[in-house]
């Protein structure tokens, strides 16, 4: 007899000499080694629409609301504002048009710039001003 057989009597209970055989395990079983279908497009549509919904709320929400803050702020421009380019020049505002602001950068000059609307990053408050 070799040590095969011995061990498998041992494992299912009978004796060294006794062939036994074996069934095959039903494949429903849980214990079952066989492999499962990949998932469907189906299975990952409510996991890339989660990531998808994700990105927005992260990413593009606050950029849009962002914006709407900055075209809201650039609205509401008026004279003798004081102001702060997207450059850093620091001035009071002059003349507001459609597409342009006169800003004088120098009192003692009355030095004037003109800049695009877009350029204004920033209206200044009063504690910013003294700073």
């Amino acid at each position: 007899m070799d040590i095969m057989t011995i061990m498998l009597a041992q494992e299912t209970g009978g004796q060294a000499g006794e062939t036994t055989t074996t069934q095959p395990s039903d494949p429903a079983q849980p214990g079952d080694q066989t492999q499962q279908n990949p998932g469907s497009f189906m299975d990952l549509a409510p996991m890339f629409l989660l990531m998808f919904a994700v990105m927005y709320f992260i990413l593009f929400r606050p950029q849009q609301k962002q914006r709407k803050q900055h075209q809201q702020m650039l609205d509401t421009l008026k004279k003798n504002d004081r102001i702060r380019t997207i450059g850093g020049i620091m001035g009071t505002v002059v003349d507001v048009k459609e597409t342009e602001v006169v800003v004088k950068v120098d009192e003692s000059n009355n030095t004037k710039m003109h800049f695009a609307r877009n350029a204004i990053s920033k209206v200044l408050t009063e504690e910013e001003i003294k700073k």
